[in-house]
């Protein structure tokens, strides 16, 4: 068939067999040809294969079906589905932390640079203007003091398995952030990835005394950047967009999530999920693999 629903659960024993078949009864209602459910995780995720329907309108009457059930659901075209380049945000999606937040900490204004860093994310205003005066806030902090910020760093549910499992499976890996390289390059050799682009802070002074000047190295990463990675790194492998895939869940993100095969709006802010089509808002990274088709038993986490 040429579609596929993919409906995900946040963990084991959450989607159950009375919300699939309700799911599917919902695109047979709208004169699908729908097939039943294949489990993909027993219990947690599974797909509805289906024809003859608009995706967007698959989506909207299984979401109906649904209610307030926490189930994830992503419909989209069955072909080239595997994607072959994964470009993902790190922070409040593969990380759980905005990590500029964290060293605000060190300065006793956390909830400051939280409230702006909100309103950047959700796109109210400029992202590069945000940066700048979020870590000018910031100047006078030593450089050990913020890199000692990176034990803070937890990794979001999944994110293991999503670049492990896609990596083993022959797909590129990019971790894109409009935070710094300091934690990027950490993230980024923890899980694997292939390549990472990120911005970079200044300091001056002498080594193990440097102190954070205030400034951001030009030029500063942000919308533009991610979608170029995107597109550039799919054009430089000979990757068809509709191989790829993008994650994120801030306004910055929103032009690579729109230009990607398919972009997944990761628990994101209001405006991205009023945005971008496709959004995982209950379950873990692992969303991202069951979305691609693959099965328990194909997901690693080494």
């Amino acid at each position: 068939m040429r579609f596929v629903a993919t409906l995900i659960g946040p963990a084991a024993d959450t989607l159950t067999g009375t919300l699939l078949a309700g799911a599917g009864q919902a695109l047979k209602t709208l004169g699908a040809d729908a097939a039943g459910p294949e489990w993909l995780a027993e219990g947690e995720a599974a797909d509805l294969a289906f024809d003859d329907l608009d995706p967007d309108q698959a989506d909207a009457a299984i979401r109906q079906a649904l209610g307030d059930a926490q189930i994830d659901c992503i419909t989209q075209v069955a072909e080239n589905r595997r994607k072959k380049l994964l470009v993902a945000d790190m922070e409040s999606t593969i990380i759980e932390q905005e990590m500029l937040d964290e060293i605000a900490a060190l300065k006793g204004i956390k909830a400051e640079i939280a409230a702006i860093t909100a309103r950047a994310m959700n796109g109210e205003i400029d992202f590069a203007d945000a940066l700048r005066e979020r870590v000018a806030l910031l100047a006078g902090l030593s450089e050990d003091n913020i890199l000692a910020m990176a034990q803070r760093i937890t990794l979001t549910p999944g994110a293991t398995e999503l670049v492990r499992t896609m990596r083993r499976n022959g797909a590129r890996t990019l971790l894109v952030s409009g935070g710094f390289t300091m934690f990027a390059d950490l993230v980024a050799a923890a899980l694997g990835f292939d390549q990472v682009s990120a911005n970079a802070l200044e300091f001056s002074g002498p080594p193990g005394a440097r102190m954070l000047t205030g400034q951001v190295v030009p030029p500063i990463r942000d919308r533009s950047d991610k979608l170029d990675q995107l597109t550039r790194q799919a054009g430089r492998h000979h990757i068809q967009m509709s191989e790829t895939m993008a994650v994120g869940d801030g306004a910055n993100d929103v032009p690579m999530l729109l230009a990607a095969g398919l972009g997944i709006a990761f628990h994101a802010k209001p405006s991205v999920r009023e945005t971008v089509r496709a959004r995982v808002d209950h379950a873990g990274l692992k969303a991202l693999l069951y979305a691609q088709g693959y099965k328990t038993e194909e997901i690693t986490a080494s």
